[in-house]
């Protein structure tokens, strides 16, 4: 299938590993022109090694506790180089425990680091999409959107003010040809899913195999997403055959999600 990616821009968030990693491969394997965007220079420089060579492939250093000077990073990045037709909102979550013993502070980190970062992205890279009549804004955020997951509770908070945000945004957008969609990804194979699995055998006693094991057989595939998985349903996305699908929520889970 033809995906008429070739020679479009795209700025993919938290690509030096996991689902932003492979997001950002996927995507320049079709021809797409990638920025990839996270905080660490020397991993950024790793992975745009690893991306084909035949584009002009490129990076920006932002730190995305700080959306004032995420925006003007990415502003002063357009005005000299160029802008983008796909954007790729993925950042790690907050650490988990139970919602009432989070602090306040656990909220608005998560909430600027997700939000308000995500909007300033968008509202830097959607003059161009309204300029060229192509734009696609996808957001990772978490199947907790559709059912809670236990012990996440900030995560489970702030992911749904992403979701609703987006939902806003694909209304208010789609006439101008740009679509705003999440992708939820499910137990998949990145450093937040260690975390998550030790977190687990510590609260449990069970060993983090035992613990990984009870993750896996929760989902009736009965094993973890490979974080490609989720790039070729964002890059799906991305693409002209996806241009009639706006404003949902795609579960990629191996069928954990129980709500439809």
């Amino acid at each position: 299938m033809n995906l008429y990616l070739n020679n479009k821009y795209a700025l993919v968030c938290g690509s030096t590993a996991g689902i932003g990693k492979a997001t950002a491969m996927s995507l320049a394997s079709e021809g797409v022109t990638v920025t990839l965007i996270a905080r660490n220079e020397d991993k950024l420089k790793a992975v745009l090694d690893e991306l084909p060579q035949q584009r002009n492939h490129d990076y920006i250093v932002a730190d995305f506790s700080k959306p004032d000077e995420l925006k003007t990073k990415i502003s002063e990045y357009i005005s000299k180089n160029h802008g983008f037709h796909i954007l790729v909102n993925n950042t790690g979550g907050p650490k988990g425990g139970p919602v009432f013993s989070a602090e306040l502070n656990e909220f608005e980190n998560a909430f600027t680091q997700h939000l308000k970062c995500n909007h300033v992205l968008a509202q830097a890279v959607v003059p161009f999409m309204k300029e060229t009549g192509y734009g696609r804004i996808i957001n990772i955020i978490s199947t907790s959107v559709k059912q809670p997951l236990d012990g996440l509770g900030v995560s489970n908070t702030i992911r749904g003010a992403v979701a609703n945000w987006s939902k806003t945004l694909a209304n208010e957008l789609g006439h101008f040809g740009i679509t705003v969609n999440n992708v939820l990804p499910g137990a998949t194979g990145t450093e937040r899913l260690t975390e998550i699995i030790k977190n687990k055998s510590t609260k449990t006693g069970n060993t983090e195999e035992e613990a990984a094991n009870a993750m896996k057989n929760a989902v009736p595939a009965k094993r973890f997403a490979k974080p490609e998985e989720l790039a070729d349903a964002i890059t799906f996305l991305a693409s002209e055959r996806a241009s009639y699908i706006n404003g949902i929520n795609l579960p990629v889970d191996g069928g954990r999600t129980k709500s439809l």
